[in-house]
């Protein structure tokens, strides 16, 4: 296939051109792109990689590729990707003299920035095969640390400004630690479309946050505390200002004590790291449950002045396994905010009231797990259609020629969906007198960056929602955005049977009412095969069933007490409401 102008010979090897060939109008032309969808298409994929804050400034001089940062631009013949510039914009940070003198030091003795750096230039050249070729590789921790660092001073300068004292604290290896997750909360706040107001890091008589925060979304203003756990040996930390690395939870009070203590004027975001090694049990980090029943008893036992906080409990562990995946978890508490991540089973359209009036928490962390997705490109643009050598994905609205034999197909590409399963493309293609649908091949690159991206790479509106539904949430999200322009006589009608006075109800209501019971419909419609066989785990109160379908295990039933409690897609979210039902599921299984 192949994109062509209008004035470009026609690819049917005629010699005309392709107006005047396969491009020629018998009737009506096709339809025009519409440079609306375009535009948000292309924004959408630019703010996946560049998050909410400001985007990249950058242009091409000659053989120059030019960056401005804040007031400052910098340049180099040698920058193919992002994260070319990122790794000598941190060095230039650092200062010569400063990398000098690290580097005359034993390694042991080295600051962590100096260390990584220096695992990461070996990484490299594990890496790259080609000097000069741009080449992919798998993330590393060292590779999140070192760059993540660089990253967050880059948005800091960016976005807000860079103080020097916050280099001087980096670079000063007693200081580092504090410095280093202060730098990578901005981070996450400033992809989150936060807009941050530092403080007088220079007043040392008057306590204050560090620093406040602004969502772009709802406008609402916070005040902004980050506090990692020291442990002896790890960022710089030795037995006299770091702890035992066996107690992850050591400091999360007294952080959070030293927190609350400082004055805030509005809404309080706290961010604690607990700075410790990476355990899972299941999809679930072993110290978040501990945490969560930790805060809770502060909320009940401890919080004397009934203060409020949206609590960001995290584990940023790059440093700890610098040569495997990169490892980060976190989870959220809100201290005083009863509606805001409780335990216990809700109904989906109150988890989707209060996602709705905690979407700042929402977006911070949905910025935090994407944090490592760094912009490859310059300008926002796929890296695929930046460096692949190809026309890139094929976009609606645009015209392209089709081989397919002597003649081929030209016209306007009207739908592309994409097959999954197959890996194919399923293309409309209509010129003034039919439409014709083919398939096409999706190579493995093409199909990741339709996972991530969407089909926002055709151009198409971004979906708003998940592609694939993991619970009963997802899927409700997917039916609120699949029926949100139906009319409200039309929901009025689908609701006829629900027992209450849905008069009433105001057009999100009734809409949320009627996703909800779709959802109920499509659970029940899963339990409803009969069980191939009745593997069961049972305890004292409550009950697992497994219900299958085509041989396979597709939902767990929970019973408490003899009553059904809901259906879960793995055993490990069943053990979750267990829990928060206050029974144990620590027992044999049958």
């Amino acid at each position: 296939m192949a994109k062509v102008g209008r004035n470009q010979p026609c690819p049917c090897k005629s010699g005309k051109k392709y107006k005047h060939c396969h491009g020629r109008y018998g009737g009506f032309p096709g339809p025009l792109p519409n440079p609306q969808l375009a535009f948000n298409a292309a924004e959408f994929i630019r703010q996946q990689q560049q998050g909410k804050g400001r985007p990249i400034v950058a242009f091409k001089s000659a053989q120059h590729q030019m960056v401005a940062v804040g007031n400052t631009v910098h340049w180099s013949t040698k920058w193919k990707t992002f994260p070319d510039f990122l790794i000598d914009y941190i060095k230039g940070k650092l200062g010569k003299e400063w990398v000098t003198a690290e580097a005359a030091k034993a390694l042991e003795q080295q600051h962590p920035l100096m260390q990584w750096a220096l695992r990461l230039f070996e990484y490299q050249k594990e890496t790259i095969k080609n000097p000069g070729q741009i080449t992919s590789a798998p993330m590393t921790g060292v590779v999140a640390a070192y760059l993540g660092t660089a990253y967050a001073l880059y948005l800091l300068e960016h976005n807000v400004e860079l103080q020097e004292r916050l280099l001087k604290r980096l670079k000063d290896i007693g200081q580092f630690q504090g410095a280093y997750y202060e730098l990578l909360v901005a981070g996450f706040l400033i992809k989150a479309g936060f807009k941050l107001t530092l403080e007088d890091e220079t007043d040392g008589q008057n306590k204050h946050c560090e620093f406040a925060a602004i969502s772009s979304t709802t406008g609402k203003r916070y005040w902004v505390e980050a506090k990692m756990r020291s442990v002896t040996g790890l960022l710089g930390k030795t037995t006299a200002d770091g702890g035992a690395d066996d107690k992850p939870l050591a400091r999360l009070i007294p952080h959070l004590n030293d927190a609350l203590a400082k004055p805030a004027a509005d809404d309080r975001l706290i961010f604690i790291d607990v700075n410790t090694s990476t355990k899972m049990i299941g999809a679930t980090p072993d110290w978040a449950e501990p945490a969560m029943r930790r805060l809770e008893q502060f909320e009940k036992k401890e919080n004397k002045t009934d203060a409020k906080a949206m609590i960001f409990v995290t584990n940023v562990a790059y440093h700890r396994e610098q040569d495997k995946p990169p490892a980060a978890s976190g989870v959220a508490f809100g201290l005083g905010l009863p509606d805001f991540q409780r335990p216990g089973v809700v109904r989906v359209t109150d988890a989707y009231r209060a996602r709705k009036k905690y979407v700042d928490a929402y977006e911070i962390a949905q910025s935090f797990q994407r944090y490592l997705n760094f912009p490859t490109t310059f300008d926002g643009s796929l890296p695929s259609e930046a460096f692949g050598g190809t026309q890139g994905h094929l976009k609606i609205g645009e015209q392209y020629f089709f081989p397919d034999g002597d003649k081929g197909i030209a016209g306007t590409v009207t739908t592309v969906n994409v097959d999954e399963n197959k890996k194919e493309l399923l293309v409309a293609v209509s010129d003034d007198t039919q439409t014709v649908l083919l398939k096409y091949p999706m190579t493995d690159d093409e199909l990741a960056e339709w996972r991530e991206f969407g089909d926002a790479i055709f151009g198409k509106e971004p979906r708003r929602t998940k592609a694939h539904c993991e619970n009963e949430y997802d899927l409700f999200e997917f039916f609120m955005d699949a029926n949100k322009g139906l009319p409200r006589d039309e929901l009025l009608k689908r609701c006829t049977m629900v027992g209450q006075d849905i008069e009433k109800l105001n057009d999100e209501d009734l809409l949320m009412l009627y996703c909800e019971a779709l959802v109920s419909s499509a659970t029940a419609l899963a339990r409803s095969a009969p069980p191939q066989s009745s593997r069961q785990i049972q305890g004292s109160g409550w009950l697992l069933k497994a219900v299958f379908s085509s041989g396979e295990i597709q939902l767990w039933d929970i019973f408490i007490d003899g009553q059904w409690a809901g259906s879960k897609r793995t055993e490990k979210q069943c053990y979750e409401v267990i829990r928060n039902a206050g029974l144990s599921p620590n027992v044999a299984r049958q």
